[in-house]
């Protein structure tokens, strides 16, 4: 009987000796959360999904639709399915939709630049004529140094630039020809509503006339303005070329177009979908620009069938004019004088 025990002792002994090991061998590395060197390490945040409004002023024909629509498709592949981004064109007044991308009630925004010198004063600096010599040229600079700097001033006010897109060429439309900046004397002009463009068409002796982009149409009909800057597509797409005869190429201001996000929404992301959201922002970008080469010539082409005179003018003597009003716009602008240097020096590079 006591040799029986015995044996029964040692079984048990034996078995609880294995299990003491399997339990050790669970254990052989760090425990979770815990480095090599015993030091607690934070934990990665988690990804999910992000479900973001991406909004614009422009058509669903627009470029800027063309541009969301490729972003929002790279984001999704980019961040394997976390990152949706749904499009709304025609989303309301730019004004608007960046107090909603600041409070974090819209995700998403592309806007023009003269859309945000209520909030950030020093991109008034884009309201100077002929700042640029041509869009490919405001293009390289907009995506290079300058263009990071002015992106970087957005964070402050809850909003994170990601990037520029293809910067819109603003040309006048009107019922006679522009070939001098002479011919502009007494022109009634609709300008968008940003004091930079009041000074600048000032300076050639029109009378601007600072009003919604929605009021202009009926503003035209009725002789309340004689024409009014915008780009080839807008021209066409919203039907001023059935109450105007010219289109006159000024190339007075190619403006910049800011891609950007609400730092609360960019805070709740994960560093790979900040990661994979920036990329997909480049490489739309990228696309847009290869796209632009062709763009506007549909446009053109439209313009020509309607019958529209389409009007190179004589633009030194619209630049020699234009310097006036560089003094008087940028004593308004937050180290006005820096950035200029800054942007003459890229065109430079």
């Amino acid at each position: 009987m006591k040799d029986k025990l015995s044996m029964v002792t040692i079984i048990i002994l034996v078995i609880a000796m294995i299990l003491l090991g399997c339990g050790r061998g669970n254990q052989a590395g760090p425990a979770n959360n815990v480095e090599t060197d015993g030091a607690k390490s934070t934990p990665a945040k988690e990804a999910h999904i992000i479900a973001l409004s991406l909004g614009h002023e422009h058509s669903a024909d627009s470029e800027r639709q063309v541009v969301a629509a490729k972003l929002a498709e790279l984001a999704k592949e980019k961040s394997h399915g976390t990152i949706l981004i749904t499009l709304f064109p025609q989303g309301g007044q730019e004004v608007k939709q960046i107090q909603s991308v600041r409070s974090g009630t819209q995700g998403m925004m592309i806007v023009s630049s003269a859309a945000l010198e209520s909030t950030i004063k020093e991109f008034s600096l884009f309201d100077l004529p002929y700042l640029f010599d041509d869009a490919k040229q405001a293009d390289k600079i907009l995506k290079g140094e300058v263009g990071k700097k002015f992106l970087g001033m957005l964070a402050q006010y809850n909003m994170i630039g990601l990037g520029f897109a293809w910067p819109n060429e603003r040309n006048l439309f009107s019922n006679i020809p522009v070939y001098r900046a002479e011919d502009l004397t007494g022109f009634k002009t609709r300008v968008i509503q940003a004091p930079g463009y009041v000074k600048s068409y000032e300076a050639f002796g029109a009378y601007p006339l600072p009003m919604a982009y929605g009021e202009v149409f009926l503003a035209m009909q009725q002789g309340l303005v004689d024409g009014a800057d915008v780009p080839p597509d807008q021209f066409v797409e919203n039907n001023f070329i059935e109450i105007s005869e010219y289109y006159n190429e000024t190339k007075m201001h190619y403006v910049p177009i800011v891609i950007a996000v609400s730092k609360l929404t960019w805070d709740s992301m994960t560093s790979e979908q900040q990661e994979a959201l920036q990329q997909a922002t480049d490489e739309a970008l990228a696309f847009e620009a290869e796209y632009n080469k062709t763009y506007y010539d549909k446009y053109y082409e439209k313009m020509k069938k309607k019958g529209i005179k389409i009007i190179e003018p004589d633009t030194e003597s619209f630049k020699a004019a234009s310097k006036s009003a560089y003094n008087d716009i940028l004593k308004d602008i937050p180290t006005g004088q820096e950035l200029l240097k800054a942007v003459e020096a890229a065109k430079n590079e």
